[in-house]
Parts: structure tokens; C-alpha cells; sequence
């Protein structure tokens, strides 16, 4: 077993928390490094990067860690493993709960709650030996796509502290491009694994519904749009942390029995020579972009290409604006629907903010016709999408349609002139995936010229989640835009 690493000096980083996480984790299971000093590394990192992006909150006693870091080395030493995190420092997303630890939703509502039992996908990654250390920040339950919340406040940006990380999972973000954690978990609902990773130049995927358990909840049949899934820096860890994540849960009945949580162990490298890429793009001009947002995007395109794929320009046939009308109708429905008790106490309402009220009155009004036509559009514009998988492999699209923002700001209300007419309007290019239920990676697509990341969605058929994932990392290898790090690494 090593020596204790020295202590980094600033423009440096500890090559403990420079290592991926498959290596991270090959070295932890060999004895080479110590559960107790891979600890400590990432405690400095947190220490020295923290206070600038505040983007794990929520932290523990670190003496009853760092004994739990012990145990975690004791086990070792008599050949005992709990899974491919044993020893990995975690901060679960402060939405969905943890045992005996607080989760807030971002909201004062919940201030200070201390949790009974993990969620699904949390007690996978603590039966697999990852030590919780904290929360990574989120905005109040989790609506809108930048990180900020009267609890614990602004999350920023991984490559400009004055800019908007991204949400709902921004403090998982943040903290990998940082790294201040090896890997990460989030949930999406609307692009809250896919803007943050495309915000901080990391990968975000939003898995096909039920191939990781999302709960339990009182509700557990009609919610379907948000899922739990994986983050990393680069698509090897992606994979393993999938694969903790992942597999059945008898008290979820969507999640896919047959399904071997161990398939996101096997080898990503595959021949993807002639896969036919299909590129939606703006979708015909109706996704108001930033200047510049698409001819970034539409640059990264040439990487497909040096691996041998085809890319062609496609527009699927369909009412963009119906397709967000019935989303709408479909969030309002499911989120009214599972916090409707908050707004009928005054007191609770008053803690509320301005875009949860308007969800939960919008909710309030539909009727049961509404609901349905919604899912009626839903399931055309799922078979829209089925036919054109029958053309292509995989579908691209820009993760977002707007850099980073002012992290003061808290929703870009206009994009190239056109007012955005409700609070994640600016978000709309993550409709389309979630709206499908496909499985559908954030990749890291370049930069614009003030240094801001930029990120490109890869789409697969349903339920072709590894196949997405093996396509993402030939895209990685060529792209390297992973590589670049942040510059506030070298502060």
C-alpha cells in the first residue's frame, strides 16, 4: 500500500483525484492507494475549489468519515469488496433521499430534514462501498435548468465562477469537472443530467426509464419523465457507475427484470463504421439559438465522421410547438400532482417559489381529456421517432440552446430575440428525448470563444442504452474535448 500523497500545491492537482475512476478504483481494489488517503485527497480538493462554485453542500462530520474510510481499508485487507465504489468519496443530488442524511429539495420547506431511507438508485451506489460525504446542489425541487435555491444558494460554473452551471443536477457537474468526486449520480426530467454536463464540459446520461429504479414514491406507475442516471468524465467511468446504479427493484414496477446491470462492464470499444447519424439540429429553425450555439455544435459533427459514420441533416414530421404544448401539460400533471400538499397549506405555500406555484396551478386546471390528448401526442411523436430510427442509428441534436448564463440570472428570458414565454422555454432542445423516453447521452462538444462549454445530445432507439453509451465514447476518443480542463484546476 502507498505512502500518504503530498499535500498539493496550488496550480498542481493531487494525482490521486487526476485518475479516472475505473483506475481510481483498480488501484483502491489492489491496495495500492488507501480508502482512508483517497479520502483525504478529494477533502482537499473540496477544501481548495468548494468555496469558489459551492457546489457540494451539505457535508458530515469528516472524523466519522474518515473512520468509515478505515473500515472500508479494513474490509480490503481481509479480501473483502462491497463493488466497483468501494472507498469512493459520493455526494448523492439533495433530491433524492438518504439515510440519516439531509435532503432538502432545495427548498426551506424541507431545511435541515434528516432522511430515513436512500432511494433506490442511492442504496445501489452505498451497497457498492461508496462513502457519502455530502449533497451536490440543486434548485428548489429540482425545476429549472440552473442551480441556485434559498437553502444553500448560487451553484457555478466549473469554467467561469460567474456563470450558471446548469441544473437540475449542477452540483454533480460542477464537482467531477472539478474534481471534487470521481463520478456522480443526477436525475432528468428536463435535461438535469444534460445541461450541467454540457455546462461543464462533463458526460451526462439520461437513461431509458426503468433501466435504473427512480424512487420509491407514493407514485409509481404515471412517472415516467424523470430518471436517475449516471455522470463522469469521461464514458469508462460513466459505465461503471451505471452499472451500480442499475437493474431491478421489485418496488418499481418499470424497472426491466431481465435486464444485467453487468452489460455496462463489458468493453465499450465497437466498430461504428457506417452507423447513420441523423441531425436534427434546430429543428428546422423552430429552437431559437444563441449566436454561435450551432455552428459549434454543427463543427463537432466531424467527429462522427473521422469514425467512419454518416451524417445527414433530418427533421422529423411533427408540431414542435404541440409536442412542448403537451410536455407541459404532462410536467404540470406530475409535478402538481406530487407536491400539491405544499400549496394547500398557506404557510408552506409562502415558502414556495414563483415557478412551483405556477406548475401546481397549472396542474390544478387540466382536465382528465387533457392529460390524455398529451399522451396521445406523446406516443405520436414517439412513433415519429421510431420511424426514423429506421433510417438512422442514432439522432444528434444540441444539448442546450444558450451558453452559460450570469449565474445571477435566473432563466434566460429571451434567446436571439425571442422572449421565452414560460420559465424553461430556454430549455426546450431536452424536450424531444424526454418526450420519447430515449436514452439519450450529453457529450462535451467544444467551446465558444469566451471559454464556455458547449454539449451535443446522442440519441439512441429505446432501451439502447449501451449501444448510446459505446457510440459516445468512439466520440470522445476522436473529439478529446474532454481533456480540456477547467481553468479554475490551475487556481
Amino acid at each position: 500500500m502507498s505512502t500518504q500523497h503530498s499535500t498539493s500545491q496550488p496550480g498542481t492537482i493531487n494525482p490521486i483525484i487526476a485518475m479516472d475512476a475505473c483506475e481510481l478504483s483498480h488501484r483502491i481494489h489492489t491496495r495500492e492507494l488507501s480508502c482512508l488517503e483517497v479520502l483525504d485527497a478529494f477533502y482537499e480538493q473540496i477544501d481548495r475549489i468548494n468555496p469558489i462554485v459551492n457546489a457540494i453542500v451539505a457535508m458530515p462530520e469528516r472524523e466519522s468519515m474518515r473512520t468509515l474510510a478505515r473500515e472500508r481499508d479494513a474490509q480490503l485487507a481481509r479480501g473483502q469488496s462491497m463493488g466497483a465504489l468501494h472507498g469512493f468519496p459520493q455526494a448523492p443530488k439533495d433530491i433524492a433521499p438518504v439515510a440519516d442524511m439531509v435532503t432538502t429539495n432545495g427548498s426551506p420547506i424541507f431545511k435541515g430534514q434528516i432522511t430515513k431511507i436512500d432511494s433506490a438508485a442511492n442504496a445501489n451506489v452505498r451497497a457498492a462501498g461508496a462513502l457519502f460525504i455530502g449533497r451536490t446542489n440543486s434548485p428548489e425541487f429540482g425545476l429549472g435548468g440552473h442551480t441556485f435555491n434559498p437553502v444553500y444558494g448560487i451553484t457555478r460554473n466549473a469554467f467561469d465562477s460567474t456563470r450558471s452551471a446548469g441544473g437540475s443536477s449542477g452540483g454533480a457537474g460542477v464537482a467531477l469537472a472539478l474534481r471534487m468526486l470521481p463520478v456522480a449520480d443526477g436525475s432528468d426530467m428536463m435535461g438535469s443530467l444534460r445541461t450541467p454536463a454540457a455546462y461543464n464540459n462533463v458526460f451526462g446520461f439520461r437513461t431509458s426509464p426503468g433501466c435504473v429504479p427512480h424512487g420509491p414514491g407514493e407514485e409509481v406507475f404515471f412517472q415516467q419523465f424523470s430518471v436517475t442516471g449516471p455522470m463522469a468524465r469521461n464514458i469508462p467511468d460513466l459505465a461503471m457507475m451505471l452499472s451500480v446504479q442499475a437493474g431491478f427493484d421489485s418496488r418499481l414496477p418499470m424497472t426491466r427484470r431481465q435486464d444485467d446491470p453487468g452489460k455496462f462492464s463489458e468493453p465499450l470499444e465497437c466498430e461504428l463504421k457506417g452507423k447513420r447519424i441523423g441531425w436534427m439540429g434546430d429543428l428546422d429553425k423552430h429552437l431559437p439559438m444563441e449566436s454561435g450555439m450551432l455552428s459549434i455544435c454543427m463543427q463537432s459533427l466531424e467527429h462522427f465522421k473521422t469514425l467512419g459514420c454518416s451524417v445527414d441533416a433530418v427533421v422529423p414530421n411533427f408540431d414542435f410547438e404541440q409536442l412542448f404544448q403537451a410536455w407541459m401539460t404532462l410536467r404540470s400533471f406530475t409535478f402538481s400532482g406530487g407536491n400539491v400538499q405544499h400549496y394547500q397549506s398557506s404557510e408552506k405555500r409562502a415558502l414556495l417559489k414563483p415557478e412551483a406555484i405556477w406548475e401546481i396551478e397549472r396542474g390544478l386546471k387540466l382536465t382528465g381529456i387533457e392529460v390524455f390528448n398529451a399522451t396521445k401526442i406523446r406516443s405520436a411523436w414517439y412513433q415519429e421517432l421510431n420511424r426514423l430510427f429506421k433510417q438512422y442509428d442514432f439522432l444528434v441534436m444540441p444539448s442546450t440552446q444558450v451558453f452559460p448564463f450570469l449565474a445571477e440570472t435566473h432563466w434566460p428570458h429571451e434567446i436571439a430575440g425571442k422572449e421565452m414565454d414560460t420559465y424553461h422555454r430556454w430549455m426546450e432542445s431536452v424536450v424531444p428525448a424526454t418526450m420519447a423516453g430515449l436514452p439519450t447521452l450529453s457529450v462535451p462538444a467544444g467551446f465558444n470563444p469566451q471559454g464556455l462549454p458547449v454539449g451535443i445530445q446522442i440519441i439512441g432507439p429505446q432501451q439502447a442504452d449501451f449501444a448510446v453509451l459505446q457510440m459516445g465514447h468512439g466520440y470522445d476518443l476522436a473529439s478529446k474535448y474532454s481533456q480540456i480542463r477547467s481553468p479554475l484546476l490551475n487556481t
